[in-house]
């Protein structure tokens, strides 16, 4: 089978699962939102207080459990760390607060795209363009230090504390805190949502899915064929949503989500920004770190505790529209981030020149 279309039925398979995960209670086009996920089980750790947004998602666990086995059968396990582990840390930090701001993950995104929310859209274009600016930089030389191959043991550590976190939860899910009102009280039945994050986990990590990878493979390499598994994806969607009458067109009154289109603009250009420079979409981060990166689980770690940070200090925004501090935080990290680019870039530039002259 051509990889066009391994990649075109992966993005109609993840498609259904979104779909079915809504249907079954998750909150409405959120029926799979890595960012939202993260930020609900920030909540469920008590990393934040919003009460509106706690739940402990077992989809979560499922991605990097599904990406660990598949690793592990197919023999691309590889436990690897060392690359600019602070750096990474603040991007991931970065992009969540982007999705926060935006009210989604690119997954999310898409999702909303499918349901007729033309808010996303304009988030779309933000993603693009920060993704464009991202492949600029990699064009002109950037990179981050190369990473280096480490004991199993710093590999597995990541998606044993998952397996580990996933156990206690099905044992007493009590000793976590849940919400009893607002997103973090709409979810699907555990063992749905487990079977799901493992079979997405095993989908992306064989196929390599990732939104952001759909751009930069066109911007660089004019490479369309994840971008016809995105299109598959958002089609099935579509089509679902049409089906089950729940597709409403245009900019008003679509679940949790805001109108804002500046600063859907603007903080999804900075979520194409960081996803480039840590090369992969939150969900991408979750599916390397559950094959061994270390420092993909770093930047989950960033995603962590940037979605703490996000609710402890009013930058996430609401369907009322972002925050003072979510605005003030998005410029910051867009100034920060392209400062990063423009240093690493000329930072590896001259260290091959210096290759090159000692050669």
């Amino acid at each position: 089978m051509s990889r066009s279309w391994i990649l075109i039925i992966s993005g109609i398979v993840i498609g259904a699962i979104a779909l079915a995960l809504a249907m079954a209670g998750n909150p409405p086009n959120m029926g799979v939102c890595v960012a939202c996920f993260i930020r609900d089980s920030a909540g469920s750790l008590n990393l934040h207080s919003t009460a509106t947004v706690q739940y402990l998602r077992p989809e979560i666990f499922g991605f990097v459990i599904g990406a660990f086995a598949a690793a592990l059968i197919f023999k691309e396990f590889k436990a690897k760390a060392g690359s600019a582990p602070i750096i990474r840390f603040t991007l991931g930090f970065l992009m969540m607060t982007g999705c926060l701001v935006f009210l989604g993950c690119p997954l999310r995104m898409v999702l909303r795209i499918g349901a007729g929310d033309l808010n996303a859209v304009i988030g779309l274009v933000g993603l693009v363009v920060g993704i464009g600016i991202g492949s600029l930089f990699l064009k002109k030389g950037f990179s981050l230090p190369r990473n280096y191959s480490q004991s199993s043991i710093e590999g597995i550590l990541f998606p044993v504390t998952c397996i580990v976190l996933l156990i206690m939860f099905l044992w007493n899910s009590d000793i976590f805190s849940a919400s009893e009102k607002g997103p973090g009280a709409s979810h699907a039945p555990v063992w749905l949502s487990i079977i799901a994050g493992l079979v997405i986990g095993v989908v992306v990590q064989r196929t390599r899915f990732c939104f952001i990878g759909m751009a930069k493979n066109v911007f660089l390499s004019r490479n369309y064929n994840m971008a016809l598994g995105v299109l598959a994806l958002t089609l099935i969607v579509a089509a679902g949503n049409l089906y089950l009458d729940k597709f409403t067109l245009g900019f008003d009154n679509q679940p949790i989500a805001h109108t804002d289109g500046v600063w859907n603009f603007l903080s999804m250009m900075l979520v194409g920004l960081c996803g480039v420079f840590i090369t992969g979409c939150p969900l991408r981060q979750l599916i390397s770190a559950g094959q061994g990166s270390s420092d993909a689980a770093i930047s989950v770690l960033g995603m962590l505790i940037g979605a703490a940070f996000a609710h402890n200090f009013s930058f996430a925004s609401s369907p009322a529209g972002p925050t003072e501090n979510g605005k003030i935080v998005v410029i910051a990290g867009i100034i920060l981030v392209l400062a990063i680019g423009v240093i690493y870039t000329v930072m590896t530039r001259k260290f091959l020149e210096n290759a090159t002259d000692e050669s």
